[in-house]
């Protein structure tokens, strides 16, 4: 016999966020999402609610689609020898986020530079990131760092083991634009995304990727455009949103006011919707757990933009840029969920009032697949309601 039917139903949602650009508020109190994937949403008089094995009152809170860190740099588990630091993944979750894209997963301990080895690596990262997920969390691994010496049947063999990413290119020892283009092209034609260093070096061993190999290299995603950590010169910034349609990675860890100067650019060219957040971390400068809700609220004060536009950098953006089934609220999307509202005793009169006075919500609960995966976050402020969970499955 068949597992019974999973039925989630979130009622009593006072705003709930799409993470669409083009309509970032839905007009909706309940959702519904039945054996982990969205099903429906409107109000709940008009809903079949009837039967949940999950039933939340979200008491008033913010529902939005879970956040997504596109660039972080995992090694195995919940664990990063960068920091030597314990339970990252699970402190991320508890800042907002349900999935994770890797950049490359650079600081395992004697990570191999041969063909052979690195594949290796990327495959394995790539199986235990599959079969297991810290507290719950998505974390999409198996990014290799392209090494000279590969061929184009090298990156065939990493997608038919399943591995999608590439590693920043430019972390390894291509750093010529034609050489990367190749590589680029390769992995393209197998199905692989792949994401370029963008900046000065960020650790002893990385380079200088300027604007001219970025766009010779002809990568899906700039990566950290604002710097990891160091900015390219603001001429060089706006050539890039300029001259190419490619993915604008803004994170954590880079230079604050390139972050602004991207986001200023990509405006004025009507094109926000390829502004992506990432944290760059774990990194030199720690993990940053409340790193993504950070961003949001930075974008949103210091850039003029309406808090819910800046939440669709966080999830919609990304999910459209990597091909996600997370990120947005659309019937078969995964039910991956932040609940979350103002933080007590912040300024504004609602919770994205006081996101764009550049203050973080409170984050209250997180779903993934429709699973409660964390409750009152141990890491940001105190919201100032909370959801009821009223049965749990």
């Amino acid at each position: 016999m068949s597992d019974p039917q999973q039925k989630l139903v979130i009622r009593n949602i006072g705003l709930l966020l799409s993470g669409k650009m083009e309509e970032p508020i839905l007009d909706a109190d309940c959702l519904i999402a039945i054996d982990g994937k969205i099903s429906a949403w409107g109000r709940e008089g008009d809903l079949d609610c009837e039967g949940a094995t999950t039933l939340i009152d979200a008491n008033g809170t913010t529902l939005a689609p879970g956040l997504i860190d596109s660039h972080v740099h995992p090694v195995i588990g919940d664990y990063t020898p960068r920091q030597q630091q314990l339970h990252w993944i699970d402190s991320t979750l508890h800042g907002g986020v349900t999935t994770l894209i890797s950049a490359g997963e650079v600081h395992m301990p004697g990570r191999p530079k041969d063909v052979v080895g690195l594949k290796a690596m990327a495959i394995a990262a790539q199986r235990w990131y599959e079969n297991f997920r810290p507290s719950g969390v998505k974390v999409h691994a198996g990014a290799p760092v392209i090494e000279h010496g590969m061929v184009e049947q090298d990156f065939k063999d990493l997608a038919d083991a399943g591995v999608k990413l590439l590693g920043e290119v430019g972390l390894g020892t291509v750093k010529d634009g034609k050489t990367a283009k190749q590589m680029v092209e390769w992995a393209r034609k197998y199905g692989i995304q792949s994401t370029i260093h963008t900046g000065g070096p960020s650790i002893p061993g990385s380079g200088l990727i300027d604007a001219d190999m970025v766009l010779e290299t002809g990568a899906d995603v700039i990566g950290h455009i604002n710097g990891g950590h160091s900015a390219l010169p603001d001429d060089q910034i706006i050539c890039l949103c300029e001259s190419c349609t490619k993915g604008l990675e803004i994170v954590h860890n880079g230079n604050e006011r390139a972050a602004l100067l991207t986001l200023n650019t990509a405006r004025e060219l009507k094109q926000m919707n390829r502004i992506i957040l990432g944290t760059d971390g774990p990194a030199g400068s720690g993990v940053q757990p409340l790193g993504i809700l950070r961003m949001v609220a930075m974008l949103s004060s210091l850039g003029h933009v309406p808090a819910e536009v800046a939440f669709c950098f966080a999830n919609g953006n990304t999910a459209r840029e990597r091909d996600l089934d997370t990120g947005l609220i659309e019937a078969g999307m995964c039910a991956d969920f932040v609940l979350m509202d103002q933080a007590q005793h912040s300024g504004g009169k609602t919770m994205l009032d006081s996101v764009e006075l550049g203050n973080l919500p409170g984050i209250g609960m997180t779903i993934i697949d429709g699973v409660i995966t964390s409750e009152r976050s141990r890491n940001t402020p105190p919201a100032t309601r909370l959801p009821i969970i009223v049965r749990r499955g």
